[in-house]
């Protein structure tokens, strides 16, 4: 085997966003593209010779071409032990345990989690450090900087290692370790659940339905939901991972998961349906004709996650993204549990989690975690409303409608503008921030916006400041619209507008929330100045 030194040039476009490095794949296919990025990655790190890293990925195209050139530059570069999900196959979450469980320096995710795959589509990677957790501000930074500079990266020459074989395999000083895709997470999963009972409510005809979309849940589902609690064989569609999602968008919401929602509205629906997105880290909850809004899911599982066995005693606090709805907040207050508003991102929650402040947390793109993992978890989150559901005996509707009862509903919309032109996108930030000296007291649509601010976040254990997370306007304590800029776009940028609103009258809990925040959709076209600015005129998408 040579260990070969190749020259290169950088790339000035290799900054990350919040979720890695994200790119179309033609981007990433440019010569050494990926390459200059790896190797500044391990160049950025401390005392990793001879140590373990852990390599997965979604199986999205292009993944496995990748993966080779991950594991021959991190031979190269004289690691002890590469860890690597059979065939390439680690969700994000299992990634994670992975980490930890074979204490790992870290390890690399291949994947652009919710954004469509193929040829033509998106391909994603990031760090997780030996927490598990998505690499910090401070380290992707280095990462950013070394990306600008890399004159040479290290290579071994070695033909493809043969992945789809589970066992050992020695490279010089490297072991090269393939390992079951699924087992390590779904003996934690047993850890977390008690899968008896569970079991024993799919034994009295309980009934679920898991879209897997195509991506890297699928065996996990299968493994899980199917073999070991014991749903129906075929519970679980859409069950094998194809490099283009087999023509779908792995996002699990209303408009992209919409054979399911249309499953889940039929006379014969089961009893609970869910899905799961690209890697794994998502997740979208369903009754019989009643989708879950993923801020009430989180609201919900904090009222019940100290029932969980695994969680009595730790639940001491929860924490959310800003954009996500106020729902959670009443539950905590009640609970006396202390909350916490963080910057989209998960890695923001990370802190939280290691320094055991919290032992929940979430946001409003279907993303939720615990104290468990330091990764958000999408099938742990179906994992745990099954168990409220059997700990309950309620339906997924009475759970929600509970909720409202009790704390009124928070009627929420997503709207995402896909803007060809960054440009433009910015000006629309741009324009806003200008005039939000000048807002507070003004009344549109006799609405009076009582606060405009920049939100800011201080991280509660390393005071780090983190600024420019969005632009909030509040009409009220309990209504507000959100504008910030998305961080996980390949090309262009997709500005996202959230519009919050809570409703006490019972008689208006049942409403359509496009009908409800209409006005205040039109009052957040009129305030960015949208139409003007980018000519665009309606939503890409509603949720």
């Amino acid at each position: 085997m040579e260990i070969l030194s190749v020259k290169t040039e950088p790339y000035s476009d290799q900054t990350l966003g919040t979720s890695g490095l994200r790119r179309k794949v033609s981007v990433v296919k440019q010569p050494h593209y990926l390459e200059n990025f790896i190797q500044s990655v391990f160049d950025s790190l401390d005392n990793f010779e001879g140590k373990t890293l852990v390599i997965g990925g979604d199986g999205r195209y292009y993944n496995d071409t990748a993966i080779q050139a991950l594991i021959k530059i991190a031979i190269a570069n004289q690691f002890g032990r590469i860890i690597v999900g059979q065939n390439g196959i680690l969700s994000t979450p299992a990634t994670s345990h992975v980490i930890v469980k074979y204490k790992a320096i870290g390890g690399f995710i291949l994947s652009a989690s919710h954004n469509p795959g193929g040829p033509d589509a998106d391909f994603g990677i990031k760090f997780d450090t030996e927490h598990g957790a998505p690499a910090p501000q401070d380290m992707t930074e280095k990462f950013t900087l070394r990306t600008r500079e890399i004159d040479h990266f290290w290579w071994a020459d070695i033909p493809d290692v043969n992945l789809s074989v589970i066992g050992e395999q020695t490279f010089g000083s490297t072991i090269v370790q393939v390992i079951d895709s699924v087992k390590d997470y779904a003996d934690y999963m047993q850890e977390i659940f008690d899968f008896k009972r569970l079991k024993k409510m799919f034994q009295q005809g309980f009934t679920m339905t898991f879209d897997a979309m195509n991506a890297v849940t699928g065996p996990y589902a299968v493994r899980i939901f199917e073999e070991l609690l014991g749903a129906k064989a075929g519970s679980v569609v859409h069950a094998k991972p194809l490099p283009d999602f087999g023509g779908l968008h792995p996002e699990p919401n209303l408009t992209y998961a919409k054979e399911l929602v249309n499953r889940m509205s039929e006379d014969s629906a089961p009893d609970f349906g869910a899905a799961s997105d690209g890697d794994g880290d998502r997740y979208m909850i369903l009754g019989k004709s009643f989708p879950v809004n993923p801020s009430d899911s989180l609201a919900i599982l904090a009222e019940y996650l100290d029932t969980i066995p695994f969680y009595q005693g730790k639940l001491k606090g929860v924490a959310r993204s800003m954009p996500t709805s106020f729902a959670v907040d009443d539950v905590a207050k009640k609970k006396g549990l202390a909350l916490y508003e963080t910057p989209t991102g998960w890695k923001f929650f990370g802190n939280l989690l290691n320094a055991g402040k919290i032992a929940l947390c979430g946001e409003e793109s279907f993303g939720g975690g615990s104290s468990h993992l330091q990764e958000k978890d999408g099938i742990w989150a179906v994992l745990c409303w099954l168990s409220i559901l059997e700990k309950t005996g309620k339906s997924v509707s009475e759970l929600v409608h509970e909720l409202w009862n009790q704390y009124g509903r928070v009627y929420t919309l997503l709207c995402n503008y896909d803007i060809a032109d960054k440009k433009a996108a910015e000006a629309v930030i741009s324009n806003l921030k200008e005039k939000l000296p000048h807002l507070v007291g003004q009344s549109v649509k006799d609405r009076e916006i009582t606060k405009a601010f920049v939100f800011a976040y201080t991280d509660p254990v390393t005071k780090e400041v983190t600024e420019n997370q969005g632009i909030c306007l509040y009409f009220e304590d309990t209504t507000r619209l959100i504008f910030r800029l998305s961080g996980t776009s390949s090309v262009g940028a997709t500005l996202k507008v959230y519009i919050n609103e809570r409703i006490t009258d019972e008689k208006k809990l049942n409403g359509e929330p496009f009908v409800v925040l209409s006005d205040l959709m039109q009052i957040s076209m009129e305030l960015s100045e949208l139409k003007h600015l980018t000519g665009i005129q309606k939503p890409s998408i509603m949720t």
